[in-house]
């Protein structure tokens, strides 16, 4: 692996791709406020290059984030298409209804689930397959929250349907935990995990079929750049792709890739990812044009 490019900004770029697959949360916005110039980057980026396709590990269907997106102010012609970990999760429990489904996660989370025919079980001991969005009060609580309930679906040999792989991510200027957090400590006592959002292939199957279809064309892969700051998520499931990859070196990594002189250091950048055996062609601490 090579030290990724430090960009100065998409501009530089954006003549060699017709597709963005960019992340959302941490690139675009952070749960409680959008960033403008990362909005006015892909927005200028569908104007003069090629169009944006949006792909995050959301567990709701795309269409119930969107209303998200407006409130963050996040323009609507700073994309032009939109794929979650929920959409593509959704085949996924669709194959094991009518279940019963024991069902871990906050109510913000039941459109996952709407038209799906799944029984609701009340514990592991009823259930046939366990479902996980994040923690029902993902404010206070973490994975070692449910240790002991989900030794329990591990016991029965229960597989755990994980919506969003992120194990955290950034709310204002805290990191929450997400379901891929208590996906890994179920795998951890012994139990199977399914995932179809990043870094998985059926979220890049739904995202490069939009794709295709603004294209009007078939897609060429090398032309196509992965966007994002989760190394696990968004560059993991680029290189799994073949895809190139634009590191999002700020967001959830704060200030680690950061220089002692301000700047994005590609060094410190590359440590990040070699961490997870990961590589991306390019960095940046923040997103802009």
């Amino acid at each position: 692996m090579t030290l990724p490019h430090a960009l100065t900004g998409l501009g530089d770029i954006a003549g060699d791709y017709d597709i963005l697959l960019c992340d959302v949360w941490g690139v675009i916005h952070n749960g409680r406020e959008s960033w403008p110039d990362a909005c006015e980057a892909l927005a200028r980026f569908n104007r003069e290059a090629g169009h944006v396709v949006l792909i995050s590990n959301s567990p709701r269907p795309s269409h119930d984030v969107v209303a998200q997106l407006d409130r963050l102010g996040v323009p609507r012609d700073s994309w032009r298409a939109f794929v979650t970990s929920g959409d593509a999760t959704r085949a996924e429990l669709a194959k094991r209804a009518p279940g019963p489904a024991w069902i871990i996660g906050p109510d913000r989370d039941w459109p996952l689930y709407e038209g799906l025919g799944l029984d609701v079980a009340a514990s592991a001991e009823s259930a046939a397959f366990i479902s996980v969005t994040g923690p029902v009060d993902d404010e206070i609580e973490g994975p070692e929250d449910y240790r002991e309930r989900l030794a329990a679906g591990a016991a029965r040999d229960l597989e755990l349907i994980c919506a969003n792989p992120d194990r955290v991510v950034q709310r204002g200027d805290r990191l929450i935990y997400c379901g891929g957090a208590l996906a890994d400590l179920y795998e951890s006592l012994g139990g199977r995990v399914t995932m179809a959002g990043k870094p998985y292939g059926p979220i890049y199957d739904l995202a490069l079929h939009e794709a295709a279809a603004l294209l009007g064309r078939v897609v060429d892969r090398s032309r196509v750049l992965c966007i994002g700051d989760g190394v696990v998520t968004d560059v993991l499931g680029a290189n799994k792709q073949g895809l190139d990859c634009l590191f999002v070196a700020q967001g959830i990594h704060g200030d680690a890739a950061r220089g002692d002189d301000g700047k994005l250091d590609p060094a410190r950048a590359f440590d990040l990812l070699k961490a997870e055996t990961t590589y991306a062609r390019y960095a940046t601490l923040d997103l802009a044009w």
